[in-house]
């Protein structure tokens, strides 16, 4: 019965392993789609910045709204993604960002890109 010990031993570490990967795996693509939601901002800011002069101004502004919107509502979905990983697996070797970070970052990133809006109707 020693083998099968062993065996059961040895097949749970890979299981333990795996979920370890997964939630590391779950950090890279949070960062990911932050990343993708920048990006969404910047499109916004450089979409202004090249037609700020063609009139009328809201048009350009809303536009460049439309897409800082798309990157809060990708902030705000990689939250609770990165979240739900979180919640169903449970972590032995490695030590994933806790919640509360993770909900820290989303809420800076939602709170400038807002902010950011504010200031580009403000223009």
């Amino acid at each position: 019965m020693l083998m099968g010990d062993r065996t059961n031993d040895l097949a749970m570490r890979r299981t333990e392993w795996a979920e370890d990967r997964t939630l590391l795996a779950n950090e890279r693509t949070f960062a990911a789609w932050l990343q993708a939601g920048i990006t969404s901002v910047g499109l916004g800011l450089g979409f202004q910045a090249l037609f700020k002069s063609v009139e009328p101004t809201w048009l350009a502004k809303t536009i460049a709204t439309i897409f800082i919107l798309i990157g809060v509502l990708v902030f705000i979905s990689a939250f609770y993604n990165a979240c739900d990983i979180l919640r169903r697996m449970k972590s032995h070797s490695a030590k994933p960002l806790p919640r509360r970070n993770l909900g820290i970052i989303t809420f800076l990133f939602v709170l400038g890109s807002t902010a950011l809006t504010i200031v580009l109707w403000l223009l």
